[in-house]
């Protein structure tokens, strides 16, 4: 994302004096998700108070200056941990003697599909609403004045959207990206990822996509002939088991 990020910062660039520089070589982190995360990273000798979701602290390692911030997955307690390129391989050896298991790619994916958690180029797209994409978290409708300003207020107070992301499990194998919700011949929503879910209880096929607000209340969704239904519930991290299923998207 980030020629998409820079080009719109220096468009929007008008008449203050503003510098922009990309720090992506200046920086690097490491992820670690589980319901033991925190304990992993207070073994790794990380001393933090409690953190609430999106709360950061800078924390001084080693004599390496680390920022850790909290994120609100809602499926397990998960952390990220940004430095200087030239302390990585430290953390990430110390985490793995503290207990924690590298993944690949694959895992994560799987896990952001199982917690409901949308991707920015893939579930949220330049055409989908604020509102539509049920992150109302991440909108201030207070600050000031922004580009897009009116159309974000306007929907807020004005009126409803017409469908939302939402999360669905479906009877059979997963959807691609880009597969129609039907009830009976009408069109009434779409699917943007899938992953069949290994869990204890079996495997569950998991997707997000917009379904239409009025659809919500429908008991016979189906996509590609398979029936299907909205599941805000997610999984117990206790369900969830290793498994190199790969998702879809």
């Amino acid at each position: 994302q980030l020629e998409k990020v820079l080009s719109v910062f220096r468009k929007y660039i008008i008449m203050d004096q503003v510098e922009i520089e990309d720090i992506s070589e200046k920086l690097s982190s490491i992820g670690i998700a589980g319901p033991h995360s925190g304990e992993v990273l207070k073994a790794a000798g990380f001393q933090f108070s409690q953190l609430e979701a999106l709360q950061f602290t800078d924390i001084t390692w080693q004599q390496i200056n680390v920022t850790l911030m909290r994120h609100d997955n809602p499926l397990v307690e998960s952390y990220e941990l940004w430095s200087a390129p030239g302390g990585t391989k430290i953390l990430r050896e110390a985490l793995a003697n503290a207990g924690a298991t590298r993944v690949g790619e694959a895992a994560v994916e799987l896990l952001r599909i199982a917690a409901g958690i949308p991707r920015y180029g893939q579930d949220i797209r330049e055409r989908d609403l604020p509102q539509e994409t049920e992150q109302q978290r991440a909108l201030n409708f207070t600050k000031g004045c922004y580009v897009g300003q009116e159309i974000v207020e306007r929907i807020r107070s004005r009126g409803q959207v017409h469908r939302r992301l939402t999360r669905f499990t479906v009877d059979g194998p997963a959807p691609s990206p880009g597969a129609k919700i039907h009830i009976g011949d009408r069109e009434v929503g779409e699917i943007t990822s899938a992953a069949e879910i290994p869990q204890a209880k079996g495997t569950e096929t998991v997707a997000l996509g917009y379904l239409r607000r009025e659809a919500f209340v429908a008991p016979d969704l189906q996509v590609n002939g398979l029936r299907m239904r909205v599941s805000a519930q997610t999984p117990e991290p206790s369900d969830l088991v290793g498994s190199s299923t790969k998702p879809h998207g």
